[in-house]
């Protein structure tokens, strides 16, 4: 048993009987480095990452391979989801000497944690060859490899700091030219065949899509709508989508949205339910809020924990072989389904002999709707109960606060709208976990597990997505002790994050200091930390008119010109926040009984016809809610009964009491 058995992380849990003798990120590792004198292995991945698991299979459980690692180098193991701030300082480093990048993540380094050999996934005989001959190397040449390693962390630093300072640099921002050009930049790289951006892998672009729907909300341009909604239907009805289960895969491996990496992950789930509830929102799509309520339902029935929090991913693994627990041969369809079902089903999932993926298998996928609609959803049902008797994937059951924060918006919104309760529930379960165990006195931790609160800091995105989500939940309930938790997390944006040009850095100022400070603007897999902070600080001004933080929140866009115009699926979110500023944002108070059904009917109008970025604020009408919420302040019912006002900058147009005349004021807004 290694050092890893207390871990809080399930993906170091995972390791925890290698025999290989792996250190968790410490001091104290980097100490019996030096004691030793030998180089550092770290090695980076997360628990449903494939190529780990393969890695894992052949090495770090290998005696004889882990018995050269124990030999020759102090091994350290990280969960990226755990420490993204350590992944994206070696991640840059990796990218830079071998041009890619991925999961794991190997690298060799001085004892001080200067990088100077990175990789991937390396096969057993390659990686033992490699541990051998860096030990050699360092032993024979140590003092060039410590030179070259400086080398390297410098002009890694250096780079950090340009790219940190970048929004000092870009010059005056003009938001309407920089949304306009990069819906251009869109149009470009857009798959006229197949939808989505570019060629294989292709990732859902989840924050392009909420901007071009945005951007279509506030200008009317059809080209906008039409490569949301068709990447929207192509991503739904391919092997992306469990079409049994709801809920989407990491990326597609090809450029058909055909065959998917099976790992599911709570960030994708959560922005594409946001996604899909504001497509049938603008268009009412069928398609889109069976997607999005499918999704929702994904993530509280798959992902759901004990403590009301929600787990990070599902493994693509199951039986030790990716994708099994989702695929299936015509043979397998007539064995559940019998003969005639099981062609009807082989004709409406595109199950065929040769199959889509590997063996004979294939990706259930939904090309059209059937026309025999009761007899599908009873096969759908029929299978899904079938696929539960397989070995299921394993989950990453700890909760990263960033992530449940994305859900919260997701599950509050779509709750809300679609006038599902439980989902709003979960959505407030999540809350409490993240207040009663991640959050104290302005400070967020990064992840928990079990109910107790996990070893790392919070990062900018945790502080960013946590505000955002609990100011959601807070307009969609009426609740209001969810405003304040917010604010002071932004507080401590404000305070611990800015990198002095009006952007932010990635981890806080007091934060643990890695060979440099990261401060990546641009969007990945999920929003950058600083564009996710410019959004909710743009709400949280929205709703208390304190203009310090629409003002920062807009400062932090000054690195977006730059970015959307060389690569706008990278600036996403920050170009959704630019909409927002385009738009007002509008301010939206509601007033009203909460066991008064016109109340609801006035917050769904609300919700369904806002402009991009609104802000909503529900009280009861009472004199106190202004003291929680400035936006409710003097917001008195009307002849006794519910009311919206809609504002800009604190000034409202005159009450309305009923949904017809909130969607005619805000049409206008």
């Amino acid at each position: 048993m290694n050092r890893l058995k207390t871990a809080t992380s399930p993906y170091l849990l995972q390791h925890a009987d290698n025999p290989v003798d792996w250190w968790p990120w410490s001091a104290e590792a980097f100490a019996e480095a030096r004691r030793r004198d030998v180089p550092v292995l770290l090695s980076v991945g997360y628990a449903a990452c494939h190529w780990c698991h393969v890695m894992a299979h052949e090495s770090f459980e290998d005696q004889a391979t882990a018995a050269v690692v124990n030999d020759r180098v102090v091994a350290i193991k990280v969960d990226r989801e755990e420490r993204p701030d350590i992944d994206a300082v070696y991640m840059s480093a990796t990218q830079a000497m071998t041009g890619q990048g991925g999961w794991p993540m190997t690298v060799f380094m001085t004892p001080d944690g200067e990088p100077f050999l990175c990789g991937t996934y390396f096969p057993r005989a390659r990686f033992t060859q490699l541990v051998t001959a860096v030990s050699e190397a360092w032993q024979q040449n140590k003092a060039q490899i410590k030179s070259e390693s400086e080398r390297i962390s410098a002009a890694l630093a250096e780079n950090a700091s340009a790219l940190a300072g970048l929004g000092g640099k870009a010059g005056e921002l003009s938001l309407g030219e920089v949304t306009d050009a990069a819906v251009a930049g869109l149009a470009t790289g857009f798959d006229s065949q197949h939808a989505g951006f570019g060629g294989a892998p292709k990732f859902p672009p989840s924050m392009a899509l909420e901007f071009l729907l945005r951007y279509h909300e506030r200008t009317g341009t059809e080209a906008a709508l039409a490569m949301a909604e068709s990447t929207c239907d192509a991503m739904a009805r391919g092997g992306m989508y469990d079409q049994l289960g709801g809920g989407f895969a990491r990326y597609s491996v090809d450029a058909t949205w055909t065959v998917p990496h099976f790992e599911k992950m709570l960030y994708d789930n959560a922005l594409l339910a946001a996604v899909y509830t504001h497509l049938w929102r603008r268009t009412g799509s069928a398609l889109a809020r069976r997607v999005a309520e499918e999704t929702c339902d994904f993530m509280v029935r798959e992902l759901g924990t004990r403590e009301g929090g929600l787990a990070a991913s599902l493994d693509a693994d199951s039986d030790g072989t990716e994708g099994a627990f989702y695929v299936w041969t015509p043979d397998q369809l007539r064995e559940v389904l019998g003969e005639g079902d099981g062609d009807f089903a082989a004709v409406a999932f595109g199950v065929t002999a040769a199959g889509t993926f590997e063996h004979g298998a294939s990706v259930l996928q939904r090309p059209a709707e059937p026309r025999e609609h009761e007899r599908f959803d009873r096969i759908r049902g029929i299978l899904l109960t079938a696929r539960e008797g397989r070995n299921r994937p394993g989950r990453d059951d700890k909760v990263v606060a960033a992530w449940n924060g994305m859900a919260i918006t997701a599950l509050a919104n779509a709750g809300a709208l679609f006038g599902r309760p439980d989902l709003v529930a979960a959505a407030e379960n999540a809350a409490r976990l993240l207040v009663s165990v991640h959050y104290r006195d302005g400070r967020i931790v990064r992840t928990s597990r079990d109910g107790a609160a996990g070893p790392s800091a919070g990062l900018l995105e945790d502080y960013a997505c946590v505000a955002a989500g609990l100011l959601t939940l807070s307009g969609v309930t009426g609740r209001h002790d969810w405003v304040p938790v917010a604010g002071a997390l932004l507080d401590t944006v404000l305070a611990a994050f800015p990198d002095g040009n009006g952007g932010f850095y990635d981890t806080a100022a007091d934060g643990e200091r890695l060979i440099f400070r990261p401060a990546d603007p641009t969007d990945n897999a999920t929003p950058s930390g600083a564009f996710a902070a410019a959004d909710a600080l743009v709400s949280y001004a929205a709703l208390t008119g304190d203009e310090r933080y629409r003002e920062a929140g807009a400062a932090a866009l000054a690195v977006l010109p730059p970015i959307a115009a060389k690569y706008p699926r990278a600036g996403g979110m920050g170009l959704s926040v630019a909409e927002a500023l385009l738009s007002g944002p509008a301010e939206i108070a509601i007033v009203g009984p909460d066991d008064d059904p016109r109340t609801g009917d006035l917050v769904r109008a609300a919700l369904h016809a806002a402009p991009p970025g609104a802000v909503l604020a529900l009280g009861s009408g009472s004199s106190t809610d202004g003291a929680a919420i400035p936006l409710l302040e003097s917001r008195p019912l009307v002849s006794g009964g519910p009311a919206a006002y809609v504002c800009r900058n604190f000034t409202c147009q005159a009450p309305v009491t009923t949904p017809a005349a909130l969607r005619e004021t805000l049409a206008r807004a």
